[in-house]
């Protein structure tokens, strides 16, 4: 009965997935990215810790891109025509994933930067 219940939440949780990456160009701009970073963190053997902080950051931006989505479809629900309390809900879902993002950034600037560097200069 658990086991059942578990497997219908993750079919629906995994319908989600498929309908952020069908649906949502940002969203496969961000699993580019994210693509692009594991790539290269494994071409520069990343830490444990360097590889967990990189996979959180992956999956924040990832997870808030997907809260925003959500956001921005229960708005279009609720109010199909322009309302400034609607867009603002929508901005403000969007401005969480800037700030992710921005955030990912810097940790990803961090970690990638000296080894990129190191790489260059000892190449």
């Amino acid at each position: 009965m658990i086991i059942s219940k578990w497997l219908t939440s993750a079919k629906h949780a995994l319908r989600g997935l498929r309908c952020l990456f069908i649906n949502e160009r940002n969203a496969r701009i961000h699993l580019f990215l994210a693509c692009l970073t594991l790539g290269i963190g494994y071409f520069l053997h990343l830490s444990i810790t360097e590889w967990c902080l990189v996979i959180l950051c992956i999956s924040f931006v990832i997870a808030l891109e997907a809260v925003n989505s959500a956001i921005e479809r229960a708005v279009d629900l609720v109010t199909p025509d322009w309302h400034p309390l609607a867009k603002d809900a929508k901005d403000l879902a969007a401005a969480g994933v800037l700030l992710i993002s921005l955030g990912a950034a810097v940790v990803g600037a961090i970690i990638f930067i000296p080894k990129l560097i190191t790489l260059f200069t000892l190449g």
